[in-house]
């Protein structure tokens, strides 16, 4: 089952923020009072005064390479497309499981290169798409002028 991550929640990061500023300068004298006075979950509040960050700012247990391999992989992408070549999915996933068995790990699974894409926007902006061939000949400027040539007959 897929999780849904659009939900709208009835309150705000600055909401959780004022809550905890104001048990911390003592102007709310309980958690529970400040999450009725701020629509927060009490348990929310308990948990970031506890230090614990957000679910969405942790790297999962799951992640197979650190930030110095993928920085190293996104370093190899951008001096590759300044020299013309389109990174493809297939020489990135190379490149991911050679440095992973280097290290004697598991090479990546088969959607890691899409999820990297998606992460990281240095990559997607180089990333090699399909050239479409229909738009292409639209690009042609002799099929351009025969076009209007036709029109204006």
């Amino acid at each position: 089952m897929s999780q849904q991550h659009d939900i709208q929640k009835p309150y705000t990061e600055a909401d959780i923020l004022l809550a905890i500023s104001d048990i911390s300068s003592r102007r709310v004298k309980s958690v529970k009072r400040a999450a009725e006075i701020y629509n927060v979950p009490r348990s929310t509040l308990q948990t970031r005064r506890a230090g614990i960050p957000l679910r969405a700012d942790c790297e999962p247990n799951s992640k197979k390479m650190n930030k110095l391999e993928e920085e190293a992989i996104v370093r190899r992408i951008i001096k590759e497309s300044d020299q013309g070549f389109t990174p493809t999915k297939q020489s990135v996933r190379e490149m991911a499981d050679t440095l992973l068995q280097a290290r004697g790990a598991e090479p990546v699974g088969k959607n890691w290169v899409d999820n990297f894409v998606k992460r990281t926007p240095e990559v997607k902006q180089r990333w090699s798409r399909p050239y479409d061939y229909q738009r292409a000949k639209c690009e042609d400027p002799a099929i351009i002028k025969r076009w209007f040539d036709v029109v204006k007959e």
